[in-house]
């Protein structure tokens, strides 16, 4: 694996560093790409839980808009790269919403442009309290309309075209009262605070957790009663499970429930 992304894992948690902190971890070609090979095998391991996280003063600042000027030198002036590109970043987004484990981001410092649009796909998000948050490409002369697919599905319409238009930045807090982040805590807290909900997401049945992350984004693109035919669907497989019926049986005789997975 590249070092630009780092890997650990530990009691059922998998923690992704990005580490490219010279660019503010840009989401560069390198970056998406070992993204989008992590995302991959992590889907196919035994992780319970992904934490997201960053090296450096930044979380991730988005584009790597050096490589985007670089694209320009091609015969189409850059249009078929740049189209390459976005839909390089787009696949690895849907990929962490597919992703069976939920996905847990640690902001710190800047997440702008791409990097406020990972923040908003992960499934939760802790800040430290001087964590900023922001869709500023317009201050370029670049309306952020790929970030603005995730960001408008975590933060009131008005809001978010606010922040599109005139590149205004989110506070922490006011992140939190958006509903862009879960929660804002002091920066000596950060590591502490997601431990301790990764750690809680991992105790749980694993099977519960990964049926239930499916159905959470696929229902709410739906209308009200397709949405209901379909959640029907997955807690009926979901109490098929053994570990399922172990659990409402150690729920009956008041004890801890005996899982196997």
């Amino acid at each position: 694996m590249s070092d630009i992304l780092l890997r650990a894992d530990a009691d059922g948690i998998t923690t992704l560093t990005l580490n490219d902190p010279g660019t503010l971890n840009s989401l560069s070609d390198a970056m998406l790409a070992a993204l989008r090979d992590q995302l991959s095998d992590i889907s196919e391991g035994s992780s319970r839980v992904v934490v997201l996280r960053a090296a450096g003063r930044a979380f991730c600042a988005g584009h790597n808009l050096r490589e985007m000027q670089d694209m320009r030198q091609h015969e189409d002036g850059g249009a078929a790269a740049f189209g390459d590109l976005f839909d390089r970043c787009s696949a690895v987004m849907a990929a962490i919403q597919t992703l069976p484990q939920p996905v847990i981001a640690r902001v710190h410092g800047l997440a702008t442009a791409a990097g406020c649009q990972l923040v908003a796909t992960c499934d939760m998000a802790i800040a430290s309290q001087d964590a900023e948050f922001g869709v500023n490409g317009v201050d370029i002369g670049l309306f952020c309309s790929t970030p603005m697919v995730a960001l408008t599905r975590n933060v009131g319409r008005k809001r978010a075209f606010e922040m599109l238009s005139t590149g205004a930045f989110l506070t922490a807090p006011e992140a939190v009262a958006a509903g862009l982040v879960n929660r804002a805590v002091p920066q000596s807290a950060l590591d502490d605070a997601v431990a301790a909900i990764s750690r809680k997401v991992a105790e749980k049945l694993s099977t519960a957790v990964r049926i239930g992350k499916g159905v959470f984004h696929a229902q709410a693109e739906l209308p009200v009663e397709a949405a209901y035919h379909l959640t029907r669907d997955a807690m009926v497989a979901n109490l098929a499970d053994d570990d399922t019926a172990e659990g409402i049986q150690a729920f009956l005789e008041k004890r801890a429930p005996r899982w196997t997975q």
